[in-house]
C-alpha cells in the first residue's frame, strides 16, 4: 500500500518515496474513483492510496502584481510536485485544525497549504470587523474564506 502523509510526503511499505521522476508519474497518474478516494491509474491498472489528509500540498505562493505583467493581479501557487497555478480565491476554506485549503486543477483535488505558503498568503487576508469573516481582496473583490469541513481520504 502507498501512504501519503499530510505533508504530501509519499511512502511504500513505510520506505518514503523520494526519486523525483517515479513522484512525477504518480503525480501524473493520480486520480480519485467514484466514492472520492485517491488512486493511481497506471495503464490498465489501478492501486489505492492511503491518503492523511491530500496529497497536493501548496509549497509556495506568490503574489504577482498585474502591473507589473499588466494583467489582473494574481496568486500563484507552487505545488509539491514542481508545478505551478494560479490560486482561485473563491476556493479558499478553512479545515480542521485551523489548516487552509484551496482547490486545484480546475476544482478537481483538495490542496493543503503547509505552513510557509500560509503565511505567505496570510498578509493578504482580511477579517471583517462587523462580521469577523476573513477574506482575501484580489482586484477589488472580496473572495470569502469558507469554514468547512473535511474528512481526510483514506481509501
Amino acid at each position: 500500500m502507498i501512504y501519503v502523509d499530510k505533508e504530501g510526503r509519499w511512502f511504500h511499505k513505510g520506505a518514503p518515496i523520494i526519486h523525483r521522476g517515479l513522484l512525477a508519474l504518480f503525480y501524473k497518474s493520480l486520480d480519485m474513483d467514484e466514492q472520492g478516494a485517491y488512486i493511481l491509474k497506471l495503464e490498465d491498472q489501478v492501486c489505492r492510496l492511503d491518503v492523511e489528509d491530500t496529497p497536493y500540498v501548496v509549497v509556495r505562493t506568490d503574489f504577482i502584481s498585474g502591473s507589473a505583467d499588466g494583467d489582473k493581479d494574481r496568486f500563484v501557487l507552487r505545488l509539491i510536485d514542481d508545478t505551478k497555478e494560479d490560486l482561485a480565491p473563491e476556493t479558499l476554506s478553512i479545515g480542521p485544525d485551523h489548516v487552509l485549503y484551496c482547490k486545484i486543477r480546475g476544482g478537481k483535488f483538495r490542496a493543503r497549504f503547509l505552513r510557509p505558503s500560509y503565511y505567505q498568503l496570510a498578509r493578504y487576508i482580511q477579517q471583517e470587523p462587523d462580521t469577523g469573516r476573513y477574506f482575501v481582496c484580489l482586484n477589488n473583490k472580496k473572495y470569502d474564506i469558507k469554514q468547512g469541513s473535511f474528512e481526510a481520504r483514506t481509501k
